[in-house]
């Protein structure tokens, strides 16, 4: 296949980047429109019991699918004339809206309730509403209502926060931290192209395979939104990702493609020993990265999933257009592929030829060799004390504080968390289903029983609220009997993602409940903990199908059992400062937590994303270094000293390759980490630690060394594996 797409650039490359266009543009025309189709839920897990408790009260209870908080302030106080005012007439138009279920304020809900509504200092009042649409549509319906209802006037100021209005501002920061991204992104990758290549033709070469991979992903995404749903986030990696590869790949074609003219090959030879050579790399490492990505889609998690549709989409258009628009422009541009040479204008000496052993990255491979042991060993230890770190790392949902602190869902929740007596973000619903064969004394005794859980300030079921076990009056919390079902609100004192807020989902799970009725939980604290339980559950499953994977397909590449078990150590080994680095800027609040706000937690799903996308990116360069080793090992004698010189000739032959497309990656997730949601920006410094940390530390270093170690041990397999790679491994084709 390779080959003869080769031939075909020889005889027909003007047809080849036509139809690449037509591509781009039918794709751009479908896939651009994406956004308004994305979601910026899919953080938790739809089957979870916090998942149906949400579900029960949407659909059972009629309380919203999400909730809409309004904070109205007046110095004066909320039950000053100008607060009651505006407050009044902001919920008669929420009540009057079709997208809205319920409202509550302190102005309309009875006595026993205005007090959980109103600030200690009595100057902020909060209005309780629950949109209704689901996660795409309930954020749009809150965003029509905001607009509507929330802007300052008499004197009295009005912000707009809780889950639905958190949502619609993250879906809008996400479309504007994705343009800025493209804005930085692009231009600063073109300069590093132009000084790498020197042409400014050849550095727009990766751009336009960048732009099929970016542009084809988008319009896969569009098609997955009318089967499933797509996290909004899924756009901003795609952007990321597309551009990164797109440059890894075109850089190793063009380079092989180079190596060889100046090795005296004509043109048509040169073109043909880079398809089924470095072409052929390319496809192998594509293959590798995507079936690593698409692990993530089972996770239950739709978050998780929509990273595995974009890097797979972004995966396969970015090496199908590398190995067909890269022959092409080739051919189709000639000479010209190295015109507007940017050395010449800087007065830069184009290096003349040189043997390749007197090139600096053969001498660094040699240099690791020689001190293998204490390089080594150093290497090590340095990564592994960067990673300590996440030894202490603590699990928390995303809340309102991802969002830049100006935002009014991250003003209303400080305000939430600081100003009343109770956070409602602690507050746990428990929902009984079923009420069958349970009377009110029933449901009021399991009420009083849930009051004197430690950490509990007071229970609300229909008709009475208790507290530490006695009844204090009527509800002061949300409740309601529907339809053979009931739910309570459980009011808590205590710390989020806190062990005390474990140990009391445990022992409220604990309390007999009424009539030995199943009941399901509810709340921040058990959204949390069923976040972490669905991945932790497919965690393992997850990182043993991507394991298997790379094994496999390192094996079938290179005939040995110790080059993949070498990959799968090293590749872990270089996410180690990353994951660490996650913890202590962001966690625990060092370096001002880059500018974003530290909870002293870290969203679990974002660990395991940096992960298998670092992981498959790692695998990206791995595959680089190793086939070309390989192909100074499979020319050499076999022994220990062609080893030697095996891997420091793979190294110089791709080392350059490696640390530009690096480079340019990192600039590219650098760019990303300016994102202002935090989890993007998380996500961000991570890949970019991550990525530098395994080009320079342990691609240019730590494998020399190890491989040296191993000496031709490296290219050992037990016999029946050697007998089955004989029969099945991937070799290049004839190109004859």
């Amino acid at each position: 296949m390779l080959a003869g797409i080769a031939r075909l650039a020889t005889r027909a490359p003007g047809r080849m980047i036509a139809l690449a266009l037509l591509v781009v543009v039918g794709t751009a025309a479908f896939g651009i429109p994406v956004a308004g189709r994305l979601s910026a839920g899919g953080l938790t897990d739809p089957g979870a019991q916090s998942s149906r408790v949400k579900a029960l009260l949407a659909s059972t209870f009629k309380q919203g699918d999400m909730p809409l908080l309004i904070t109205v302030s007046s110095p004066a106080g909320v039950n000053s004339d100008p607060a009651r005012a505006v407050g009044t007439e902001i919920v008669k138009t929420l009540a009057a809206s079709s997208t809205v279920a319920t409202v509550t304020s302190p102005w309309t809900a009875p006595p026993s309730a205005v007090a959980s509504l109103i600030s200690k200092d009595g100057t902020v009042g909060v209005i309780v509403a629950g949109v209704t649409g689901g996660d795409n549509t309930a954020p749009k319906n809150a965003g029509a209502l905001i607009s509507t209802v929330v802007h300052d006037r008499d004197g009295v100021t009005v912000r707009a926060g809780g889950e639905s209005a958190m949502m619609l501002q993250i879906n809008q920061q996400s479309e504007n931290d994705l343009k800025i991204m493209e804005g930085v992104a692009i231009p600063l990758s073109f300069l590093v192209l132009v000084w790498v290549f020197g042409g400014l033709v050849a550095a727009l070469l990766p751009l336009a395979v960048g732009a099929c991979a970016i542009f084809g992903a988008m319009a896969v995404l569009h098609v997955i939104t009318f089967a499933t749903d797509v996290s909004i986030f899924a756009l901003n990696l795609a952007v990321a990702l597309g551009l990164a590869l797109a440059i890894d790949y075109t850089l190793l074609l063009l380079s092989r493609f180079r190596d060889e003219r100046a090795g005296g090959a004509d043109r048509d030879a040169a073109l043909m020993r880079m398809m089924v050579s470095a072409g052929r790399t390319v496809l192998f490492s594509a293959m590798t990265v995507a079936l690593s990505m698409s692990a993530m889609v089972l996770f239950p998690i739709y978050t998780l999933k929509s990273f595995g549709y974009a890097g797979v989409a972004v995966v396969a258009f970015a090496s199908l257009a590398a190995i067909v628009v890269t022959p092409a422009a080739i051919v189709l541009l000639g000479d010209r592929l190295d015109s507007l040479d940017l050395r010449r204008w800087l007065r830069r000496p184009v290096a003349a030829a040189r043997p390749v052993e007197d090139g600096p990255w053969y001498r660094v491979a040699m240099f690791s060799m020689r001190r293998a042991l204490p390089i080594g060993v150093a290497i090590v230890a340095l990564l592994l004390l960067l990673g300590a770190p996440f030894l202490g790392v603590r699990w928390g949902v995303p809340d309102d504080r991802v969002l830049p602190t100006s935002s009014s869902a991250h003003v209303v929740g400080d305000q939430l968390r600081t100003q009343f007596d109770a956070d409602l973000a602690k507050n746990l619903t428990i929902v009984v289903p079923d009420l069958g064969g349970v009377g009110p004394a029933q449901l009021d005794d399991y009420a009083a029983a849930l009051s004197e859980v430690p950490g509990v300030s007071s229970v609300s079921s229909p008709g009475v609220t208790f507290v530490g076990g006695k009844s204090v009056g009527p509800p002061t919390a949300a409740t309601a009997i529907a339809n053979g079902s009931a739910f309570l609100t459980v009011t808590s004192t205590a710390p989020l993602y806190s062990r005390a807020s474990e140990t009391q989902l445990d022992q409220l799970q604990a309390v007999p409940t009424p009539a030995g009725r199943p009941v399901l939980i509810g709340g921040t604290p058990q959204v949390n903990r069923d976040t972490a339980s669905a991945i932790a559950s497919r965690l393992g499953m997850v990182l043993g199908i991507i394991a298997g994977i790379t094994f496999v397909l390192l094996f079938l590449m290179t005939g040995s059992v110790v080059v993949p078990l070498k990959a799968l150590v090293l590749n872990v080994l270089s996410l180690t400062a990353a994951f660490g680095a996650l913890v202590w800027i962001f966690q625990d609040g060092h370096l001002g937590a880059l500018g974003t706000t530290s909870t002293g937690t870290l969203a679990i799903s974002i660990p395991v994303l940096l992960f298998c996308i670092a992981f498959g990116l790692s695998m990206d360069y791995e595959v680089f270094l190793v086939s070309r080793i390989r192909e100074f090992w499979l020319a050499s004698g076999k022994t220990a000293a062609d080893n030697d010189r095996s891997v420091a000739l793979g190294l110089a032959h791709t080392a350059r390759v490696i640390t530009a497309a690096a480079l340019i990656m990192a600039i590219t997730f650098a760019a990303l980490s300016g994102a202002q949601v935090s989890f993007l920006r998380m996500l961000g410094v991570g890949l970019t630690l991550a990525i530098l940390a395994d080009a320079t530390l342990v691609r240019v270093l730590l494998v020399p060394a190890f491989m040296h170690m191993m000496g031709r041990f490296n290219w050992w397999a037990p016999k029946p594996l050697a007998r089955l790679h004989d029969r099945v491994g991937i070799r290049e084709a004839s190109h004859a």
